[in-house]
């Protein structure tokens, strides 16, 4: 089906559910529901279609103009309009392109971040922990809520692992390229001879699972309860609130003792499992569909070295798009991220149009 043939379609659907709505004005139940909400998604993908045609009708237009009038001022006129309409049409087309591929379902929801200390001993500790801080600063800067769920500290101001929850509008469509190796080469604090050192940690964005994105079936659950470990005081020593759930089926593993009641460390181990369980089942239906129709847009992962910091030449570096700033304490202390998530973006985007225009 050709793409303007594709466009006719979307209108003709558009208009017979309206017509539907219209002579059908005691309409209730499921089936108002079901076409109204049809109609909704289509609105936006219906107005881009309006304003793309309109562009085509002012260029052939302007074009008739351009070729049959007399006037050389007429004639200059409308060619620099045509020149400005077409660079309008290209946008507009990408535009709607845009809006008509499938949209990912996670991209609205919350997010989950998980940090982990890879290679690197204490030096990869901290720099877990400042990419914790930085992905805060970040969230601040977007008038997101940032939750901590669970901290493991090495005690002088490093984590070897550590949890959080972002709330706000579209929080997992900005994150989700931020999964992946991100690595950090400096002189630590504690080496005398001056040399750079290279450490890591691993970032994972997981889109919060809601109870309906993922049900748990008690029998495949198996929890246990033990006393936590770790700084707390003698209370958190001396009582079994700590929690360890095991989802049998797939492995995955939740520990969780950051508050001192079992109840609660068991809640906040449940939304950790139910997103890692969404995450996985989202990756296998991602992986199945792109090997379905070819798409070999990179997805962030985890196993890949996605980004390096470089603090003596001041310098970061975003390996997949091969872009780097030069604004490292910008990025790491204030956390702007702006440019390369804007950047990874609209790469993503790309991948995919191109993919679309290969079938």
């Amino acid at each position: 089906m050709s793409f303007e043939l594709k466009l006719d379609k979307i209108l003709e659907k558009h208009t017979a559910i309206q017509n539907q709505l219209i002579s059908n004005p005691n309409m209730g139940g499921k089936e108002y529901v079901e076409l109204t909400k049809a109609l909704s998604e289509l609105e936006e993908v219906v107005a881009r279609i309006k304003a793309y045609r309109k562009i085509q009708t002012d260029y052939s237009d302007t074009k008739m103009l351009f070729e049959n009038s007399d006037d050389k001022e007429i004639v200059s006129m409308a060619e620099e309009e045509m020149h400005d309409l077409n660079r309008s049409l290209i946008q507009s087309e990408r535009d709607l392109k845009l809006a008509l591929l499938p949209k990912d379902e996670a991209d609205a929801k919350n997010a989950i971040i998980e940090i982990r200390a890879g290679t690197g001993g204490d030096e990869a500790a901290l720099f877990a922990a400042e990419l914790f801080n930085m992905y805060m600063r970040y969230a601040a800067n977007h008038n997101w809520k940032f939750e901590i769920l669970a901290i493991s500290d090495t005690g002088i101001g490093g984590y070897k692992e550590a949890t959080g929850l972002i709330t706000g509008k579209n929080v997992f469509s900005k994150l989700k390229f931020e999964s992946g190796v991100h690595r950090v080469q400096r002189v630590p604090a504690t080496e005398s001879s001056g040399r750079v050192h290279t450490s890591a940690a691993t970032v994972a964005i997981l889109p919060e699972a809601e109870d309906v994105d993922v049900h748990i079936e008690d029998k495949d659950l198996r929890i246990d309860v033990f006393r936590a470990s770790g700084a707390g005081g003698q209370h958190v020593n001396t009582t079994e609130s700590a929690v360890r759930i095991v989802h049998i089926p797939t492995g995955i593993t939740v520990q969780q003792q950051d508050e001192r009641s079992q109840i609660k460390n068991k809640a906040k181990a449940l939304k950790i499992l139910k997103s890692r369980l969404y995450d996985h089942e989202r990756s296998i239906r991602e992986a199945e569909r792109a090997a379905a129709r070819k798409d070999q847009v990179k997805s962030g992962d985890r196993s890949d070295r996605i980004r390096t910091y470089n603090f003596p030449q001041g310098r970061v570096t975003d390996h997949r798009i091969n872009l780097t700033l030069y604004k490292i304490d910008e990025v790491v202390n204030e956390g702007k991220l702006d440019e390369f998530i804007n950047a990874l973006i609209a790469e993503d985007e790309a991948q995919k149009l191109s993919a679309t225009d290969e079938i």
